[in-house]
């Protein structure tokens, strides 16, 4: 029996999430197309993410998915540049990128959204963050070594399971069943 369970929204982290840095320190805004597709920093050191994020990102939102970032950045403009210059702006309907808890983050993407924390799903690499979600009823996948196809392929079937046993559940404990 499948729950056919499919997130609403699909949040994801930024730093050694969707590139193999943080942007607080790691590298020196601003940023900047550098020659041809790169993005380079003030420094000129080419800017990378990781391999797959660009396509998963893309077939995500051309699934119709809702996809948003949330980070605990303190370097919010240099952020959002990234986002830009990669040009993966477009694909983010959510962006809670500013200091403090992640719990504050989805509690914003959940007031502007009208969905509740049972229809996301989170990307982090920081174990603090996966546990303050999972608290909160967000399915929340600990990212290793980046994103990719078979981290969000893995999340998305655990979000499925989840639900599926949540039918289970509510079909065992319905009167005359």
């Amino acid at each position: 029996m499948s729950g056919n369970g499919k997130p609403r929204i699909i949040v994801f982290d930024l730093d050694y999430t969707l590139w193999p840095f943080w942007v607080d320190t790691h590298v020196t805004p601003p940023f900047r197309k550098g020659k041809g597709s790169e993005v380079v920093d003030a420094h000129g050191q080419v800017i990378k993410y990781y391999k797959e994020v660009p396509q998963v990102l893309k077939e995500l939102y051309t699934e119709g998915y809702e996809l948003g970032v949330a980070s605990r950045t303190s370097e919010i403009r240099g952020a959002y540049q990234l986002l830009n210059l990669f040009g993966w702006d477009k694909y983010f309907k959510y962006k809670e990128i500013y200091p403090g808890c992640k719990v504050t983050h989805f509690s914003k993407i959940k007031k502007d959204s009208g969905m509740d924390y049972k229809d996301m799903i989170f990307f982090d690499d920081e174990d603090r963050n996966i546990r303050d979600l999972t608290k909160v009823g967000v399915l929340s996948i600990l990212v290793r070594n980046g994103v990719n196809h078979a981290c969000v392929r893995d999340g998305l079937h655990k979000y499925d399971m989840k639900i599926t046993q949540r039918l289970q559940r509510l079909a065992s404990s319905t009167p005359g069943r």
